[in-house]
């Protein structure tokens, strides 16, 4: 059992003092009569209150002052788990739609496979919302949403020749994600619950415009955890080239009619791993296997659980009643016992 408002537990030394002053009275009492004689002469002869009654009257309002400061108390008893309701993230995908996303060095492409594991990724989120930002030389948005079928939906179809601009702009894509999960305009987000806030990264690491560190450093100033998955292997690559209507075309080619390549060296892994340490979270490599993007769910899992933790309050039941009952019906004894009897035995 536990109390609710232990502090007014306090109060239980009035009851404590009365009784003790209840026992006092009574003795000082019998030394009394007991100066003035025999006692059973004494109270043959003196009209007053029986003693007995007298007392039991005061072991009553001693009794039912004590249950009274109990139950303000508010005793409770038990204890469950409850979990509130489940708030869930706001995550957001930023995603390298760039045409070196085409290498096949992971197969069927960079590109396709980052697809595929994506929609297992929105197949584990479970009351969370998350937007999407495909982005090459500039990026196209889809806003955070509960409807996870339409995330889906939003890049199925949508490929490297899709992008109004060429090349890569990972620090606009960074910028993009922030303002969806962080909107200018306070308004936008007035009266939402608080969400923790996730960008995931997914890039070859190619680099050519902007300033992606300068943007994870906005992103994580306003609370928002970045995770940075590379993809691609070390060794060079070539990359396809199609026509509009998807057939194949050789691989691309440079103004100077040579094959252009393309790898996850180690100066743009060592540029992404900067971006997640400056955002405050972690740097993944996605092998042949995609094991990197494991690792992302697995963390995404973590931080959900701690959200759930976060939201669990144990619930107690309560059993003021315990005690408030017994206290009224001795307040009501106590009122209701005569100060004296109305028999007396006569001699």
């Amino acid at each position: 059992m536990r109390f609710a408002d232990p502090g007014l537990l306090f109060f239980l030394a009035l009851p404590v003092a009365a009784g003790l002053l209840l026992l006092a009275g009574i003795q000082l009492r019998r030394s009394a009569l007991l100066r003035l004689g025999s006692p059973r002469t004494v109270a043959g002869q003196l009209e007053r209150p029986s003693p007995y009654l007298r007392a039991a009257r005061g072991l009553a309002l001693v009794l039912a002052l004590a249950g009274l400061v109990l139950a303000a108390a508010r005793p409770q008893y038990g204890g469950r788990i409850q979990l509130l309701k489940k708030r869930g993230i706001d995550l957001v995908v930023a995603l390298d739609f760039s045409k070196s996303m085409l290498a096949e060095d992971i197969r069927p492409n960079r590109l396709e496979r980052a697809k595929l594991e994506l929609n297992e990724l929105i197949d584990m989120l479970t009351g969370d919302r998350i937007g999407l930002v495909a982005f090459a030389g500039d990026t196209m948005r889809f806003p955070l949403t509960n409807d996870y079928a339409a995330a889906k939906t939003f890049w199925r179809g949508i490929g490297p020749y899709d992008m109004p601009v060429g090349g890569t702009a990972i620090g606009k894509a960074l910028i993009a994600a922030t303002r969806m999960l962080r909107p200018e305009d306070p308004s936008a987000t007035a009266g939402q619950e608080e969400r923790s806030k996730v960008l995931i990264l997914i890039t070859d690491g190619e680099d050519h415009l902007g300033d992606p560190a300068a943007a994870a450093r906005e992103a994580a100033g306003k609370g928002i955890a970045i995770h940075v998955v590379g993809i691609g292997s070390s060794s060079p690559e070539l990359i396809p080239r199609y026509l509009d209507d998807g057939t194949a075309m050789g691989y691309q080619k440079d103004s100077g009619d040579k094959y252009v390549t393309t790898a996850l060296t180690a100066e743009n892994e060592d540029k992404l791993k900067d971006i997640a340490r400056l955002g405050g979270g972690r740097y993944y490599r996605a092998g042949s296997d995609f094991a990197g993007m494991a690792a992302v769910v697995r963390e995404i899992r973590t931080m959900k659980q701690s959200e759930i933790e976060a939201r669990q309050i144990t619930v107690y039941e309560e059993v003021f009643q315990w005690f408030l009952a017994p206290a009224v019906a001795l307040l009501l004894l106590a009122f209701a016992l005569p100060e004296r009897v109305w028999w007396r035995r006569r001699r």
